[in-house]
């Protein structure tokens, strides 16, 4: 049987689909190899949101390719978010592909990787309607053991002007909770302790099935699940945070006091260009809302600088407004002028130049915001899920609930007994490195395979 190689990149939204893919091709008997080196069929699940996640999924193909060239391996099939969206173009301007599919024919993928490998004088191509992607289906977990992603919903309806993700994904819809609940439960069971709640827009989770954003509902479900001890929400929209979402935060023990909730802006002209609701004032407002609400949350956010029009005094109020709020974590992005979008068309488009300035002075403040906040962690401690022994520090490290998986930092620590990774442990904390504490074990707490109660 043919070994299949598979390449996911981009958010882990595009990570489960490959989860999906991976458990169809294994149904298929297929097996898989880690070092697309060694397959015979590499799938690469491409990312298509930005300029740079473009380019990384076109280098990733071009190495391929040449692995190709030398018999290493034999077809290449790309898939996801670039394919969907460059469809009339991705194998005239790639001709290492062998099969280039959208994200509708994910549950083809068995029948396409068997044609790729059969050899075509043309390469592949099928695009079936985007709204065929299946929301629901088994999976091939890629994350560790103890960590696992449940994509919650697929597509977005917000048409902010400057992304291509709905012309990409299609509309928003919600997966039913019935079904949710049954997936973190099996995951729950195979080991997964920190379930990691996604979509494009969590926040606006059950509109479409139940009528109301529902996403507090299916929080406080989930904490039922006995296994599950850590449960986080990434991917908010301000417009959609209810108090019943907040008070569940608030409430339950497993849903983690974090909260990813990128806003962009907060300049109000410049949002309302972004086809977003606000302003400063009532940013403010909400975050203060959160903070006085729950104890100790973490706000992760995402910055755009160098929108069209964006003038000086516009960036002026958004470093201002950085600096007010004390994001204890934020990435800020240079505006990506993204074809066949409203914004790509805009009047007042700024120089490259300009606008990584502006996100590296925003970046630059956030370094300082990092490090007070590791310093304010001394002499505290905080519970952390491990996830390794580093050989070059001769240290554990692991994460807290400060820190979702991949995209923030970790926490480095010592331990008089060796600790189980994915379990949790008490670490005190007695300095930092960079942006990372640095602490001892004070006590150990659940194991991989133990409930939390």
């Amino acid at each position: 049987m043919n070994k299949i190689g598979i390449v996911s990149l981009g958010c882990a939204k595009n990570q489960v689909d490959a989860e999906m893919l991976l458990y169809t091709l294994k149904q298929r008997g297929y097996t898989f190899v880690d070092d697309p080196a060694k397959a015979d069929a590499v799938i690469v699940n491409t990312c298509g949101f930005i300029d740079s996640a473009k380019q990384e999924s076109i280098d990733e193909i071009i190495e391929l390719g040449k692995l190709k060239r030398e018999g290493t391996i034999k077809a290449i099939i790309v898939t996801g978010c670039l394919a969907e969206r460059y469809q009339d173009e991705i194998t005239k301007q790639l001709y290492e592909i062998d099969a280039a599919v959208g994200i509708g024919a994910n549950e083809k993928i068995a029948d396409i990787v068997e044609q790729a490998l059969a050899k075509h004088e043309k390469p592949i191509e099928l695009f079936p309607d985007k709204l065929s992607l299946p929301l629901e289906g088994g999976r091939v977990q890629s994350t560790p053991f103890y960590t696992a992603y449940l994509k919650i919903a697929e597509g977005c309806d917000n048409k902010c002007t400057f992304c291509a993700i709905p012309m990409i994904r299609g509309k928003f819809r919600s997966r039913k909770m019935e079904n949710l609940i049954a997936e973190a439960q099996r995951l729950a069971d195979s080991g997964v302790r920190e379930l990691n709640v996604i979509a494009q827009d969590t926040t606006r989770y059950g509109e479409d099935l139940y009528g109301k954003p529902s996403l507090d509902k299916l929080l406080t479900e989930l904490c039922k699940i006995e296994k599950l001890h850590w449960i986080r929400v990434l991917y908010c929209y301000p417009d959609s945070i209810t108090d019943g979402l907040i008070d569940v935060m608030a409430r339950e023990e497993k849903v983690l006091n974090y909260i990813d909730l990128p806003l962009q802006h907060c300049n109000s002209e410049i949002l309302k260009k972004m086809h977003r609701r606000g302003d400063r004032e009532s940013l403010t407002a909400l975050l203060h809302k959160m903070k006085e609400k729950i104890p100790n949350v973490i706000f992760r956010s995402t910055f755009i600088t160098g929108f069209p029009g964006e003038t000086e005094e516009q960036f002026e109020e958004l470093a201002e407004f950085a600096k007010e709020i004390n994001f204890q974590r934020l990435g800020c992005f240079a505006y990506s002028q993204e074809e066949n979008t409203p914004a790509a068309k805009m009047p007042g488009q700024l120089d490259e130049e300009i606008k990584q300035e502006r996100a590296d002075i925003i970046m630059e403040h956030q370094q300082t915001v990092m490090a007070n906040y590791c310093e304010s962690l001394i002499g505290t401690d905080i519970e952390v899920l491990v996830e390794g022994f580093d050989r070059f520090a001769e240290c554990w490290y692991g994460r807290s609930y400060a820190d979702a998986p991949e995209v923030d930092g970790c926490v480095f620590f010592t331990a008089d007994k060796k600790p189980a990774v994915g379990s949790f442990v008490t670490v005190h904390i007695t300095d930092y490195t960079g942006c990372d504490p640095i602490g001892t074990v004070a006590t150990v707490g659940m194991t991989p395979f133990e409930t939390s109660d």
